[in-house]
């Protein structure tokens, strides 16, 4: 694999995540109550909230949160396959 593959498909693996998550939230905002609704709405978070860390005249914030929902599984899928089938 070439470093401007990979690139790409780290760039677009996150991107796809991105885009993803924002559909869902969307959609599922004009969908009724009901299954399908927390299926497009709901997502799985991973990592750790933000951490504040305040001295005199520095202020340190750490943190790391990914959340991942239905949509954005789909998409990341989307984009190995199209990867697959362009680059291999």
């Amino acid at each position: 694999m070439k470093t401007s593959e990979a690139v790409f498909l780290i760039v677009a693996l996150v991107l796809a995540a991105v885009i993803g998550g924002l559909i869902g939230e969307v959609v599922g905002a004009f969908i009724p109550e009901g299954s399908v609704k927390t299926l497009f709405t709901d997502s799985i978070k991973i990592g750790f909230e933000a951490t504040h860390l305040q001295f005199y005249a520095i202020d340190f914030t750490l943190g790391l949160l990914v959340k991942i929902n239905f949509v954005s599984v789909l998409m990341v899928i989307g984009v190995l396959i199209y990867y697959r089938w362009w680059y291999i």
